[in-house]
């Protein structure tokens, strides 16, 4: 058997070790750290910019390294928001961190039964299941309203305060530090998974199905695999809106979140993982102030935002940086 040849490209740099932490990982998370002092009144904006990076990220899994496009991953993020939202409402039970898990693992269900019917077929066939995955879920969620509250939305829901003592306040301090946990765990698992042996089988997936078939990789169920721990962690963000809002109506499931996580992903760069936090800072913080100059027109200054990118930044915001980082490099040298 011959030696892998070092000198070929390599990409994604798997073969140069890119699993090894670099500095300049650390920038997210001292912005993040940093706004919580800097910016004190706009901690409830931040959580929602984490949640939109949990989201984004479970995205990211599929789409970035996997290959497989969705248009109804919304549908995870409403199982996890319903799923927790319900324990709370209907059931009394109100401990966040629990509650989180429990929407995380329902999402994760639901995912893994669909993933393995969904991922058997391909292409356009495959993306029209997956809107009418989401589709169906919320219309039986309007159907099912005297648990879910229909068009009204899902209210009652009480949630204790965390470890006893840190109640959800009125600027969102605790549940700022309280989402940010969870994206640093969300984020440690995914870095770990798809700078793994599987990750990489993944990648050889998304560039050659045919190929991983030929070698006798089990494509089917790698794929559903890393569908379910995407569906996850797309219902552990849905918990975490849910915990955050005490409210659910019938917009978690509906194709307008599906369609702005994708957003998020090709504005920040998908398979990059740090994309989701450039794409989904941009998009919130841009939807906020957009909406507040023009209610009405808020979205055809997101849609102008987004057609830029694609126009000059192949790889979103995030390839962008990365490609002025290289001709910088070759310039001086």
């Amino acid at each position: 058997m011959n030696a892998p040849d070092r000198s070929a490209p390599d990409p994604h740099g798997f073969l140069r070790g890119r699993e090894r932490w670099r500095p300049v990982e650390a920038l997210p998370w001292l912005i993040a750290i940093g706004a919580f002092f800097a910016l004190p009144d706009y901690m409830i904006l931040g959580t929602q910019v984490i949640t939109m990076i949990i989201f984004a990220l479970s995205l990211d899994l599929i789409l970035g390294y996997a290959g497989i496009v969705s248009l109804g991953h919304a549908a995870y993020f409403g199982a996890g928001a319903y799923a927790t939202g319900m324990l709370s409402a209907h059931l009394g039970w109100g401990e966040p961190i629990s509650g989180l898990l429990f929407g995380g693992a329902v999402a994760g269900l639901v995912g893994f039964v669909s993933g393995w019917v969904l991922l058997r077929y391909h292409g356009l066939t495959l993306l029209m299941l997956t809107l009418a995955t989401a589709i169906m879920l919320q219309e039986l969620a309007n159907v099912l309203e005297v648990w879910t509250g229909g068009f009204d939305g899902l209210l009652g829901m009480e949630f204790t305060p965390l470890f006893g003592l840190f109640e959800n306040d009125l600027w969102g301090h605790a549940y700022y530090w309280y989402a940010l946990a969870v994206l640093a765990i969300c984020f440690l698992f995914a870095r770990r998974l798809v700078h793994s042996a599987f990750g990489r089988t993944l990648v050889g997936i998304r560039e050659n199905t045919r190929r991983m078939h030929a070698i006798g990789s089990p494509v089917h169920w790698r794929l559903v695999t890393v569908y379910t721990a995407s569906a996850t962690m797309a219902g552990l963000a849905g918990a975490l809106f849910a915990e955050i809002n005490a409210y659910v109506t019938l917009d978690v499931l509906s194709f307008a979140r599906s369609g702005a996580v994708l957003i998020v992903l090709i504005l920040g760069g998908t398979g990059r993982l740090y994309g989701a936090f450039v794409g989904a800072t941009v998009y919130v913080i841009l939807e906020d102030e957009l909406a507040k100059a023009s209610p009405e027109f808020w979205e055809f200054g997101v849609g102008l935002v987004l057609v830029l990118v694609v126009l000059f930044f192949r790889g979103g915001l995030l390839g962008g940086l990365d490609s002025a980082a290289r001709r910088l490099k070759e310039a001086r040298s």
